[in-house]
């Protein structure tokens, strides 16, 4: 794997995203996280996983500027593999806690919000979903999974204007469970997930199912139609040069970084 680390320590995984500056997230990054889920689930030595990133930033996203260059038979791929991986996450049956390191927008936010539990570091950082202001068409997954923590009414607002939240404002709305100092965020998550994991697990594990087994049927749907306009969106031309736009400025940052 290269665009993650693992670790293995008394039975709790940690997963640190490590890929460039900010962990943007490309098609090779999701076939590579749906393998260490799959293999996660299956071993028994694991009782619990963290997924972390690096101080400044848990993940930006989908990397656009490698997106915005794949054809459209890797387009589909790559949003196709995305939605599976967070159905993966979604049904992962055994207790996983986000520690999220900094900027979490887009699908950093969306591998967060997969989790049992959300500590964010203490920090200028940003959280949300701001997928409609880029031109990118929310999948009915998404939004279900967004949903599902901030209820129907606040997760359509957020959406449909793509907010981006500061720590304390998701915290307040239950977007993330608990802000820690940086330099103890690692602890404080795994303090927290010990505590699932000393429970038994057949007991916590099925109970977890049960309470979504609405949101994995939900997310185990044919996505094929909304896929379909979402691509198609993806194509617009008008959407296109908006990319094109929002690109050059983040190689600009990139550069002056």
């Amino acid at each position: 794997m290269t665009t993650f680390q693992l670790t293995i320590n008394n039975g709790l995984a940690i997963l640190t995203l490590d890929r460039g500056r900010s962990n943007a997230i490309n098609h090779q990054m999701v076939k590579e996280l749906i393998t260490a889920i799959q293999t996660l689930e299956n071993d028994t030595s694991v009782g619990g996983l963290i997924i972390t990133g690096k101080p400044g930033f848990f993940s930006s996203g989908i990397d656009l500027i490698e997106a915005y260059e794949y054809n459209e038979d890797q387009s589909r791929a790559l949003w196709t593999d995305f939605l599976s991986l967070q159905r993966s996450l979604v049904a992962f049956k055994k207790p996983m806690v986000a520690a999220i390191s900094g900027h979490s927008p887009a699908g950093g936010c969306v591998l967060a919000i997969c989790c049992d539990y959300r500590v964010m570091a203490e920090g200028s950082f940003i959280i949300g979903l701001n997928e409609i202001p880029v031109g990118i068409i929310v999948p009915d997954s998404v939004a279900t999974l967004y949903s599902f923590w901030l209820g129907q009414r606040r997760a359509y607002q957020y959406l449909m204007e793509g907010k981006l939240l500061k720590v304390n404002e998701a915290l307040e709305v239950g977007l993330i469970d608990e802000v820690s100092a940086p330099e103890s965020l690692l602890t404080t998550a795994e303090r927290k997930i010990r505590t699932y994991m000393q429970l038994n697990q057949v007991t916590w594990s099925q109970s977890k199912l049960n309470l979504r087994q609405e949101l994995i049927t939900k997310l185990s749907a044919d996505q094929s139609t909304a896929l379909n306009h979402m691509l198609a969106q993806w194509w617009a031309p008008e959407v296109r040069k908006g990319l094109q736009m929002l690109i050059q400025n983040l190689k600009s940052k990139t550069t002056t970084a």
